[in-house]
C-alpha cells in the first residue's frame, strides 16, 4: 500500500477527473465556426472533398464532415474549428453548422425515450459492429476503456456478446456484406436497445456513401438514438456523447 501511494503521489491521477471540462490542444479540430465574412460560393463548395459545404446560407454538414481541415486552411476567415469536442447529438438537424450561428452541439433532453435515462443511466452495455470500418474509430472506442478516460467509471462498458449487451455502436459505413450480420447482432440484443452511431462513415457512409458496396438499409429501419460526428471521434466526444444520452452528469458520484 505505501508502494501504490508513492506512485499516485509522485504520478499524480492518471485518469480525467472531469471528461466534461478538458481542454485539449489547439490543434484539434473540434465543432466548427462559419462567419459572415463573403466568399466566392462556388469556389468554397468545390474545396470539400466530401460535399459536406452548401450555401445559401454557408452550412457545413458534420455528417459528412472528415474534419480534415481543408476549408479552413483555403479560407481561414470564414470557417474555422473550435475546441469544443462535445458534438454529439440525438437530433440529425443539429450536426448541421449554419453561418453566423455559433451555437453548441447538444443531446436534447426532451427527445431522448424515456426508457433510455430510466434503464441506462447507471449502467449501459454496448456491443460494437464494424461495418465495413477502417479501424480508425474502432481504436477510439478501444480508447474509451484506458486508464486515461475510464469510460468504465460512468458505468458504461463493451461487451462481447449482443445478448448481454443495451445497445449498439455502429462504425463504418455498412458494407453489403456486413448488412445482415448488424441485423442479425441488432435482433439479439434485447428490448429497450439504443442505437449509436460513431464516425463520419456511419454517419453518412463517407467517402464510400454512393459505392454499390454498401446496404445502408438498416439506417432507414430504426430510430437513431445518437450521432457522433468525426474521422475519428474524439474518446471525449464518445464518452459525454453517451453521457449525455443517458443523463449521467454525476461524474464518480452514483
Amino acid at each position: 500500500m505505501l508502494e501504490q501511494l508513492k506512485i499516485l503521489r509522485r504520478q499524480g491521477k492518471q485518469y480525467i477527473p472531469d471528461v466534461a471540462k478538458v481542454h485539449l490542444h489547439q490543434n484539434f479540430r473540434g465543432r466548427p465556426v462559419i462567419s459572415s465574412r463573403p466568399v466566392d460560393a462556388q469556389t468554397l463548395t468545390d474545396v470539400c472533398p466530401m460535399g459536406a459545404l452548401e450555401m445559401s446560407p454557408v452550412r457545413l454538414d458534420l455528417a459528412k464532415c472528415s474534419f480534415c481541415g481543408l476549408c479552413a486552411r483555403t479560407f481561414p476567415e470564414k470557417i474555422s474549428f473550435t475546441n469544443d469536442y462535445r458534438i454529439a447529438t440525438n437530433i440529425k438537424s443539429q450536426l448541421t453548422v449554419t453561418e453566423c450561428n455559433d451555437l453548441s452541439i447538444t443531446v436534447d433532453r426532451n427527445s431522448v425515450r424515456p426508457e433510455v435515462r430510466k434503464l441506462f443511466r447507471r449502467s449501459l452495455k454496448l456491443r460494437q459492429v464494424s461495418a465495413g470500418g477502417d479501424n480508425s474509430t474502432e481504436l477510439e472506442l478501444n480508447a474509451c476503456s484506458n486508464v486515461n478516460f475510464d469510460m468504465g467509471r460512468f458505468g458504461i462498458e463493451f461487451v462481447a456478446s449482443p445478448r448481454h449487451a443495451d445497445g449498439v455502436v455502429i462504425t463504418g459505413p455498412v458494407t453489403r456484406n456486413m448488412a445482415k450480420a448488424l441485423q442479425i447482432c441488432y435482433d439479439a440484443i434485447p428490448d429497450p436497445k439504443i442505437i449509436v452511431l460513431a464516425g463520419v462513415d456511419a454517419l453518412s457512409g463517407g467517402i464510400f456513401a454512393d459505392s454499390p458496396a454498401i446496404d445502408r438499409s438498416f439506417m432507414e429501419k430504426y430510430h437513431i438514438d445518437l450521432y457522433i460526428p468525426g474521422n475519428p471521434p474524439h474518446p471525449l466526444s464518445i464518452i459525454n456523447g453517451l453521457l449525455d444520452l443517458c443523463g449521467n452528469r454525476n461524474g464518480n458520484r452514483w
